[in-house]
């Protein structure tokens, strides 16, 4: 069975990712590998991928998290043939190791699909968890539709539930629909038809109409039962 609902297409978790610009707000004068971030950003923004890449090396080289990611973003993009996608990869989970985030969720969904890495839920699987504990949103989507599925880890609806929850509290529209579907059906958590209708609300306010027909049933059924 999968997620809940029409959103059983979370289950393809496309590498979505892109690079950080965080560094680009460092200071002038700041220490040399700041500064480097911060300049290959704006050449990046700038549309100089190439002398992007030149800096974000040297970071890289100098042993910034960021900045391998960025490197190995650039490369696995198709945007540089150097370095090459092993090397990249290598950039990547070093990157991954060293605890920056978005490097762990893209690993992690690299893993899950199998591009240019073994393909493997497990190791999908804890990637996820380790961005999803720094408050990437993609990843707790992503973590919880392992957990849903069974996929990587032993199926668990309570712990799908939790980071549905905690996904659909980042803003993710995907995230508050499950996440009502869940509360409205008593899946993983206790059934709670008010809860539910918050967060199909919240997804409709997003643009999802079938959460909007969703909370409008939902609205309709309370006002005749509203113990549900």
């Amino acid at each position: 069975m999968g997620p809940p609902g029409r959103r059983s297409a979370v289950v393809a978790v496309a590498v979505a990712v892109a690079l950080q610009g965080v560094a680009a707000a460092a200071p002038a004068g700041a220490d040399p590998v700041r500064q480097w971030n911060r300049d290959a950003f704006a050449r990046y923004e700038a549309g100089d991928t190439a002398g992007a890449l030149a800096l974000y090396r040297r970071a890289a080289d100098a042993g910034d998290a960021s900045a391998r990611y960025n490197v190995a973003v650039i490369r696995l993009r198709d945007e540089s043939r150097d370095p090459t996608p092993a090397a990249a990869v290598r950039l990547l989970r070093a990157s991954a190791e060293a605890g920056f985030a978005p490097a762990q969720y893209m690993l992690g969904a690299m893993h899950e699909q199998g591009r240019h890495v073994p393909r493997s839920q497990t190791a999908a699987v804890r990637w996820y968890a380790l961005a999803a504990g720094q408050g990437i949103v993609d990843a707790q989507l992503a973590l919880a539709t392992q957990y849903y599925l069974g996929r990587g880890a032993t199926q668990d609806y309570a712990l799908a539930a939790r980071w549905y929850e905690r996904a659909a509290e980042g803003g993710d529209a995907a995230a508050q629909y499950l996440i009502a579907s869940m509360y409205h059906e008593g899946l993983g958590v206790a059934r709670d038809l008010r809860k539910a209708l918050d967060w199909y609300t919240a997804a409709a306010r997003q643009g999802d109409d079938v959460a909007l027909a969703q909370a409008r049933a939902l609205t309709e059924r309370l006002a005749r039962d509203p113990d549900g």
